[in-house]
């Protein structure tokens, strides 16, 4: 069975930093394309941050590009998303996604881009 458990949230000040995880079982996540979203209260999910099957590609949301840096380690089927300078508009739930099939490079910025989703982790920033 494949699981993507994110980890890392928190309540936070604005300014501050938080990194999150996403780690993967079930499979192997080497070659898949694979990003963040996020869900603030009333909000539909938007697109964060994606990165290519390989790590060679990202992609940021222009709301998060300069603060936030993704990475991925495949060989311990794990990727991150480093969060700083956090604004109180960064809360939400973040949710970590990856594509079922393997592509080295990065899937369109669309939630339905995504097989797989991870049941989220509250990041709270407060002003």
């Amino acid at each position: 069975q494949v699981q993507l458990v994110e980890s890392g949230g928190g309540l936070v000040q604005a300014g501050d930093s938080l990194r999150l995880s996403c780690a993967a079982s079930g499979r192997t996540f080497s070659g898949h394309a694979m990003g963040w979203f996020r869900q603030a209260p009333g909000k539909e999910r938007e697109f964060v941050v994606a990165i290519s099957g390989g790590g060679e590609s990202t992609s940021y949301a222009d709301s998060v590009k300069g603060r936030f840096t993704i990475s991925r380690d495949n060989a311990k089927n794990t990727m991150y998303l480093q969060m700083n300078s956090l604004k109180p508009e960064d809360t939400a739930v973040y949710y970590c996604a990856a594509d079922s099939a393997i592509t080295y490079g990065l899937r369109p910025k669309t939630a339905n881009a995504y097989d797989y989703w991870g049941q989220g982790t509250q990041v709270t920033v407060s002003s």
